[in-house]
């Protein structure tokens, strides 16, 4: 029986998987939370890894607080690069499968049009940089590992936009959403389907691929299909991205192109709002 180790297992997509694993009884499953794996000490890093010893590693375990890494430089670099790095090397050494988890904040958010893998990546904030550091890091220590970019990722589990709107709504009386970043949302439910799809396919193809719900929206568009699906009455304002500054730059558009994954591995990719109705009817 193959054992598949997740990484990272008390966030979203780690709790999405854990849910799913038990359709998946085939594989010997083991979920690594902090204590597990300690992705920010790499000199205990490779030990822990020995001791699980897994035919497959999901890496969910990343430094995902956006404007905290402009002040966190090296904390983020080291989890989100160089522990990928470790990963990656292990894996290869112990011929173990490896899916690493990256973000559309690899690019600079000048497109006008839906991004595919190959299109040029320049990040505009730390949290890009050390995710698309440790892209290349992965690559280089394991040619035979996929890395899957999402987007804008929520769940029942942990905190989000989703969560976080519905709160307020239900608070306040008037909301304000920037409305000229665009995407797409990613169910983390979805992600970890399109995970388990790619992990179970009679064929392993190494490199990079996109995923995310279908749509093309921005963060103003999602609260007010939020506040539809949730029935709310708060009313809903979109303001540019000036009025609401952060410590870190957020790109004005990253949709993600899913053709490839589609094509490659046919990977299901619902409509963000049909997948929105299922996380909030939870």
């Amino acid at each position: 029986m193959k054992k598949i180790l997740v990484s990272g297992a008390n966030g979203q997509l780690g709790s999405e998987l854990n849910l799913l694993s038990e359709n998946y009884n085939q594989f010997e499953w083991f979920f690594a939370d902090r204590t597990h794996l300690t992705l920010d000490n790499l000199s205990v890093l490779e030990n822990q890894l020995g001791l699980v010893n897994p035919d497959i590693i999901i890496n969910c375990g990343a430094y995902t607080a956006v404007d905290k890494a402009e002040s966190e430089q090296e904390l983020a670099d080291t989890i989100n690069h160089l522990a990928v790095g470790v990963l990656a090397k292990w894996s290869l050494k112990n011929d173990a499968k490896l899916v690493h988890i990256s973000t559309d904040y690899v690019f600079d958010g000048t497109s006008s049009i839906a991004l595919t893998e190959d299109a040029s990546t320049d990040p505009i904030n730390i949290y890009g940089a050390t995710k698309l550091a440790g892209e290349h890091l992965c690559l280089q220590n394991n040619p035979q590992a996929i890395i899957l970019r999402t987007s804008w990722v929520y769940s029942s589990f942990g905190n989000n936009f989703v969560k976080t709107m519905s709160r307020l709504m239900k608070e306040r009386e008037t909301l304000s959403v920037v409305n000229d970043q665009i995407g797409s949302p990613t169910y983390a439910a979805d992600l970890a389907e399109a995970i388990l799809t790619i992990i179970t396919h009679s064929d392993w193809k190494a490199g990079i691929y996109n995923f995310s719900n279908e749509g093309e929206i921005s963060w103003y568009e999602f609260a007010l299909a939020i506040k539809e699906i949730g029935g709310y009455t708060c009313e809903v304002s979109g303001i540019p991205s000036s009025s609401y500054p952060t410590p870190a730059k957020r790109p004005a558009y990253s949709l993600l192109d899913k053709s490839k994954i589609k094509k490659e591995f046919q990977v299901k990719v619902p409509n963000y709002k049909e997948s929105l109705k299922v996380m909030m009817s939870l």
